[in-house]
């Protein structure tokens, strides 16, 4: 959560790594995704927002050079590197999303000098929350806004996508630092990947008695072991089937998958298009004050996600019945896949419910206990001190 507490504790980090206070400390969210995955590198539709957790950067400047990077999760893995080193592959680890952030900066034309960064966060690695994208943003709204940058906030999201598509080597959209940058406290955002449109649309779990409960299932993904880009693949494949640029393309013409011969791409597509048509329906519900009709809509992405996409794990499996179950409106697994969350639309009478029969199967399986975080939909990166 953001506010003086953790702001205080980013600082002493800092000042544990480096013997001296920070300039500034900076948090950018986790997010989130309520509907809409692996739709955002098909020019597609997504819904995240923006949660209360996330990465604190604490950071100071310095003109020899250098980036001092160190983390209070990974403190075995401090990084030191000259900037004007800074290249695709010359960094790895945690660290490499935060010099990527910084190499991309650089590489648009903005001038970053030395700094030191001690990273703080409350967001759990590999649960698919975006603690990558987090980590990206608070380290570019730092170096930018430390010197006086003015770099509006969609372009700073794509500089920060930049440096984890190419420096990383990770392919990911443009969803989640939009998300972390632009998100706003009580709204999902809907956002056009193709044009890059941001709509802030009304979430308001609390009015409508509800709640949306993170299943965190414990198993870590990992989005640079090489099945998120075979499934990237498989989708610009179809797509050229097709003879469309993306699967945007055909969102308004869903039988036209079904012209695919090969059955593993006309899977991978089927999923992109009706998940672009699930997103739109959820909108439609969301600006009619409808949040509660929408746990339909979640559940059936879970199940294409499963089926057609094939990015689900057992867990996953596990958690979304059972949240169905203990009386979920409905439930979805949430991120790459591979690993890491689920999310639960919940009446806050039957949060307990659905926390116990998850439990309960969890058990049943012999699995460790999931984790359990109530989802708001919070304010984007700021800086706190």
């Amino acid at each position: 959560m953001t506010g003086p507490g953790v702001a205080d504790r980013a600082a002493d980090w800092f000042a544990e790594c480096y013997g001296a206070e920070p300039e500034g400390v900076w948090h950018a969210p986790g997010r989130v995704n309520l509907i809409g995955e692996h739709t955002d590198y098909n020019e597609g539709f997504v819904l995240p927002f923006a949660l209360g957790q996330g990465v604190r950067a604490a950071v100071s400047r310095h003109d020899d050079g250098w980036l001092e990077l160190r983390s209070r999760q990974v403190p075995a893995s401090p990084a030191t590197v000259p900037l004007s080193k800074l290249a695709p592959g010359s960094v790895t680890g945690w660290a490499a999303y935060p010099a990527g952030a910084a190499w991309a900066i650089r590489e648009a034309g903005y001038p970053v000098g030395g700094a030191s960064i001690a990273i703080d966060a409350d967001l759990e690695r590999g649960a698919a929350l975006s603690s990558s994208a987090a980590l990206e943003c608070a380290t570019a709204l730092a170096l930018t806004e430390l010197p006086g940058l003015s770099v509006p906030r969609p372009e700073l999201a794509a500089l920060a996508r930049r440096g984890e598509n190419e420096f990383v080597g990770v392919p990911t959209g443009i969803m989640d630092q939009t998300a972390s940058l632009l998100g706003q406290a009580g709204q999902a955002l809907l956002l056009d990947c193709r044009s890059g449109q941001a709509s802030d649309i009304p979430l308001d779990l609390e009015a409508a008695g509800l709640l949306l409960l993170i299943i965190d299932t414990r198993v870590q993904h990992a989005l640079a072991d090489g099945r998120y880009a075979a499934r990237r693949r498989a989708c610009e494949d179809a797509a050229r089937l097709l003879g469309v640029p993306s699967l945007r393309d055909v969102t308004d013409h869903p039988e036209a998958v079904e012209q695919i011969t090969d059955p593993l791409l006309r899977r991978r597509a089927r999923h992109v298009v009706t998940e672009n048509a699930r997103v739109l329906e959820t909108v439609a519900l969301l600006r009619l004050g409808e949040v509660d009709h929408c746990g339909p809509l979640l559940t059936a992405s879970h199940a294409s996600l499963r089926d057609d996409f094939e990015v689900s794990w057992p867990q996953a499996d596990v958690a979304v019945e059972a949240a169905v179950a203990g009386g979920a409106l409905g439930a979805r697994m949430t991120g790459g896949g591979f690993g890491g969350s689920v999310i639960a639309l919940v009446q806050e009478r039957y949060g307990a419910s659905v926390r116990a029969s998850t439990s309960d199967a969890f058990a049943g399986h012999g699995w460790p206990p999931p984790r359990f975080l109530d989802a708001w939909p919070s304010a984007g990166a700021s800086r706190l001190r």
